[in-house]
């Protein structure tokens, strides 16, 4: 019996040893990008107090950002909201805001570039 477990391990090196490199796994190293992506993206801070949400958005970098409170109420009843998307320039500031007629579970902005 422990001639046969011997065996197995014997074979089992083998096969590894003499496999072609490409069968077998190995970690890629993915090609460095020629030229870094522009930053991109407003800094927005939520705040949720009770039934209202209020973010405040200011894009320091100099492409647009369209900006979006998405507001999602606790109760089953309550309808939660979307606002519609708003233009940060360059070094501006925007303020959304949203609400729900109970309590709020979440609040949440997205971000896009403008085409």
């Amino acid at each position: 019996m422990r001639s046969f477990r011997l065996a197995s391990a014997t074979a089992a090196v083998a096969l590894v040893l003499f496999l072609p490199y490409e069968a077998m796994p190995h970690a890629r190293v993915q090609p460095r990008e020629a030229a870094p992506e522009e930053p991109f993206g407003a800094a927005c801070r939520v705040r949720i107090d009770g039934s209202r949400v209020t973010a405040h958005c200011h894009n320091p970098y100099p492409g647009i950002d369209r900006v979006a409170l998405h507001v999602e109420c606790a109760r089953w009843w309550d309808l939660d909201g979307d606002s519609s998307p708003v233009a940060v320039g360059p070094a501006r500031r925007v303020l959304l805001t949203g609400r729900c007629w109970s309590d709020v579970d979440s609040a949440w902005v997205s971000h896009a570039r403008e085409p």
